[in-house]
């Protein structure tokens, strides 16, 4: 069995500005942001870099290689796709790994370094492990051999397609390709597509579960009917770190709507994709559509969050106007006792009397405020809020 190639690839909102800034790098190691040079050098050592061209296909990119026989292409929507052009049936899965390793602790770290500075990437989606597709060519193979590679790496085929020019069997993560007839490069542009859709889809569902889980982080928050006034600061800074996720990743989602529209026109305008797009076609309009629904999402998430900060932000009113009572009876209490002693005393005299009257009074004054603080602290606010009912969403 003849395999020819292994690619795998990600997405992430990029721009041509952050591909220009990406070639600067590539070519010279340079940035004209503060970063460090020394970090700079070393990453780009670490890439091993042979040829690197600047291109335009429907978009921008930049394509290189490098020492370890790995093909890199970056588009400048952010699509970046690795090839390993030597790979073969007996080291197959080392094939694999190598590809995956130079993209996760080469490629990515480098980066992840360039854009280290501005707005910052919410650790809710730093934290999440990512599953790349892996796309196998094969070359005029037989099915038998294609469902051979399948029962090594998956059990369970998702999808299939044929068509006069290639086969595709796809299980979870891995797609196997049979090249009959296609050249290189439309198979790689089949592919491309493909690593964005998946991409863009695997995007749409993160957003969905941090929904999930920032609302139910929020309802947690708002489901304690007695609040006592020292725990509200506590739960105001939790709204506000949860306001300030929620912002970042609806700036993200926004950004997603062009991203979208521009790779379906350059898709439906590429006659080598006819027949892809014939039977996957649609699923831009999919995605368009589930993109509009996880915004909706994210702006009803914006609208809780924001309710909830209100709604402690009015006890915490409630609490500093219950302290400023507390403090003008105890300041009542001090301004009292000393017209009590002007009244009663016709000169004031320096006694032993009237020290330790002075520091009762003081001691008196600090233990009331002492008291009051306390029981202002451990008083209980209700938490009131409509409550909604969660089973339909």
């Amino acid at each position: 069995m003849k395999i020819s190639n292994v690619y795998v690839g990600g997405w992430f909102q990029r721009t041509m500005l952050q591909l220009s800034e990406i070639y600067d790098f590539l070519r010279s190691g340079k940035s004209q942001l503060d970063l460090s040079q020394k970090k700079l050098d070393e990453y780009l050592k670490n890439l091993e870099i042979g040829n690197i061209n600047y291109g335009v296909s429907g978009e921008e990119y930049i394509e290189f290689t490098t020492a370890l026989n790995i093909k890199v292409k970056i588009f400048e929507d952010g699509l970046i796709v690795l090839n390993n052009e030597h790979v073969s049936e007996e080291t197959l899965f080392a094939d694999i790994n190598r590809v995956t390793d130079y993209y996760e602790k080469r490629l990515s770290p480098a980066f992840s370094y360039i854009f280290s500075l501005g707005a910052p990437v919410p650790k809710e989606l730093a934290n999440i492990e990512t599953v790349y597709p892996y796309f196998i060519v094969c070359e005029n193979v037989t099915r038998d051999e294609i469902s051979n590679l399948l029962s090594k790496t998956e059990r369970q085929k998702y999808f299939e397609f044929n068509n006069n020019a290639y086969d595709v069997i796809r299980g979870d993560k891995y797609y196997f390709i049979n090249n009959k007839k296609q050249s290189n490069e439309n198979i790689e542009r089949y592919i491309e597509e493909q690593i964005f859709i998946r991409e863009f889809k695997g995007q749409l569902h993160r957003y969905l579960n941090l929904h999930r889980i920032i609302w139910e982080k929020i309802d947690k928050v708002k489901e304690n009917v007695n609040v006592k006034g020292s725990e509200i600061v506590k739960f105001t800074s939790k709204l506000e770190g949860y306001a300030k996720t929620i912002n970042l990743i609806d700036g993200r989602i926004k950004q997603m709507s062009t991203y979208i529209s521009t790779r379906e026109k350059i898709a439906k305008s590429d006659n080598d994709l006819t027949e892809f797009l014939a039977i996957s076609g649609y699923r831009y309009e999919t995605l368009r559509d589930t993109l509009d629904y996880i915004k909706s999402l994210w702006d009803m998430t914006k609208n809780y969050v924001s309710s909830a900060q209100k709604l402690f932000e009015g006890l915490k009113s409630d609490v500093t106007n219950k302290s400023v009572d507390s403090l003008t009876i105890v300041t009542s209490m001090g301004a009292g006792a000393s017209i009590i002693g002007l009244l009663t005393e016709s000169a004031p005299e320096f006694t032993f009397f009237g020290i330790v009257y002075f520091f009762a009074l003081a001691i008196l004054g600090w233990a009331s405020t002492k008291v009051l603080s306390t029981i202002s602290s451990h008083r209980k606010y209700e938490v009131s809020d409509i409550e909604y009912d969660k089973n339909i969403k």
